[in-house]
């Protein structure tokens, strides 16, 4: 939000981590918030950022098309952080010289410190050997003028480099990844050494600042939220509510995507342990037309997401004099529906990129630079119970999106089924809260089996289970063979149409954690 007095301002080049740098950040209680290179200089001067931080990415500096940031923010007085990439271009456009690498250097590197001021404050007494972790193929091989080296590794001269005048530092290594040993205390450094700021922004001051906003913004006007369920949208509807109270009138929509029982229990919870206005709406037919046919999953998504906006501005009118939609979207909705230099964003977040241009309805999203545990712990600091915050995540979509190829009312059975089982598999073993995410996902195929000395030709059913922080990054859940065993024993035997299971063993990236 642009309230924030102090925030570190990320400038992202499309490294795969720059979202680790944002949350590194914010762990030491300063906010961040992450934009295109092509940031304006004029907006990056009405956002007064306490510091700028240049990410990495996967271009090289002296390429034509190299992504190439406004070198008038060395000019603003501000501190600037450049990281692998962004380490180069600073050099670069300060007058240094920058070529391809005999030697590249990718994981692990031994990092000698020679100078333990600015970045390196409180580290051991120079020259001191610390593991970090380069990902490079060019090499800065004269740096610009007023800058002295302050860290080398084997095949890196100036792994680490500060400006002897100005508040301008550069590090050819990553200090966001884990594997950077000393990354923490890099960063650190930089927010309150070189920066200045102070670690003030928690979820208490986050409700107060974002609490005054949706007052001012609504004033005696009427808001609508896209209540589904989910951490998300009851968490939006929890601080909208502690703001505008009465004013506020929340809208369930069944799009007859859910799993089996969600709409029940969702109603009963809101209704029985809230003091929320919950209408409800059954469109699931509405719904189930829309997607007849559909295969291609961004097509699926659009829909989706057209879908919830005709029927909010239908109940808005109803209510009448409604102005304001409230909903669920966080920062990974956010980031991940971004073009980045032409490229197709990962997937249209259904509330982010699936929203059609024209919309009667002005957006509330007060979780919008929020990663999903900042959520969680929000949530929380609001009171809400943790049956409802510690639920695991289910997608806007729904199932429309866990169904490979075509939804139909038959597909959506044998897979509500299977996923019925997963869960109550998941919290039988105490493994449910244990995982970032658990579900099941009906595949566009079928395959030979026997079942009682006959052949089967039936449906696939792939588990997928991933552990994770924030969603941005997941890793596959190594859950006991005897549980995966179970899940697909009854799978089998208690879903009619699905003859085999597999699980998934993907991490993100490369996959996303949802299937489409």
């Amino acid at each position: 939000m642009s309230q924030h007095i102090e925030k570190i301002l990320i400038l992202d080049f499309g490294s795969q981590t720059t979202q680790l740098i944002a949350r590194r950040i914010r762990e030491q209680k300063v906010f961040s918030e992450i934009h295109p290179y092509t940031l304006a200089l004029d907006k990056i001067k009405t956002m007064r950022p306490s510091g700028i931080v240049l990410s990495g990415g996967p271009a090289s500096v002296y390429d034509t098309d190299a992504p190439i940031s406004d070198p008038g923010i060395f000019e603003l007085d501000i501190p600037v952080l450049g990281i692998c990439y962004g380490a180069q271009l600073m050099m670069q456009q300060l007058g240094g010289r920058v070529e391809r690498a005999e030697k590249r250097e990718f994981g692990k590197a031994d990092l000698t410190i020679t100078y333990t001021a600015g970045l390196f404050a409180g580290m051991e007494t120079a020259p001191s050997h610390y593991q970090v972790w380069m990902s490079h193929g060019d090499r800065i091989e004269e740096i610009a003028p007023g800058f002295m080296a302050t860290a080398s590794s084997a095949h890196s001269p100036y792994a680490a480099l500060r400006h002897q005048d100005k508040p301008f530092v550069a590090v050819q290594f990553h200090p966001e990844v884990a594997h950077t040993l000393i990354g923490n205390d890099i960063l650190r450094n930089f927010i309150f050494g070189l920066c200045g700021c102070h670690p003030t922004w928690t979820m208490h001051s986050f409700i107060e600042s974002t609490v005054t906003e949706i007052k001012e913004k609504v004033g005696d006007g009427q808001v609508i939220c896209a209540l589904s369920g989910g951490v998300d949208s009851s968490v939006t509807a929890a601080l909208v509510h502690k703001a505008i109270g009465n004013q506020l009138t929340c809208i369930y929509v069944n799009n007859g995507l859910m799993r089996s029982g969600e709409s029940e229990s969702v109603l009963r919870f809101f209704r029985e342990k809230t003091d929320l206005n919950v209408i409800d709406r059954d469109a699931s037919k509405h719904f189930l037309q829309q997607l007849s046919d559909i295969a291609d999953p961004e097509e699926k998504r659009k829909r989706i997401g057209f879908g919830f906006i005709k029927i909010f501005e239908e109940e808005a009118g109803k209510i009448g004099s409604v102005k304001y939609l409230a909903q669920g979207t966080l920062y990974p909705d956010v980031i991940e529906s971004v073009v980045f230099r032409g490229k197709a964003p990962i997937k249209s977040h259904h509330n982010v990129g699936g929203l059609p241009e024209r919309m009667q309805l002005e957006l509330i999203e007060p979780l919008r630079e929020l990663f999903k545990d900042e959520v969680r712990e929000l949530g929380l600091e609001l009171g809400m119970p943790e049956e409802a915050i510690f639920r695991q995540p289910f997608p806007g979509p729904g199932l429309g999106i866990r169904i490979m190829g075509e939804v139909t009312e038959e597909r959506l059975d044998i897979l509500r089924r299977a996923d019925v089982i997963v869960l109550e598999e998941m919290k039988d073993s105490g493994w449910y809260r244990k995982v970032w995410q658990s579900f099941a996902v009906l595949l566009p195929i079928q395959t030979v089996g026997v079942m009682g000395d006959v052949r089967t030709y039936e449906h696939v059913i792939a588990i997928r289970s991933v552990d994770s922080r924030d969603a941005m990054t997941a890793d596959w859940s190594k859950l006991p063979y005897d549980l995966l065993g179970r899940i697909s024993s009854r799978i089998i035997n208690e879903v009619r149409g699905v003859n085999r299971v597999v699980y998934d063993i993907s991490s993100k990236p490369p996959a996303t954690i949802e299937w489409e």
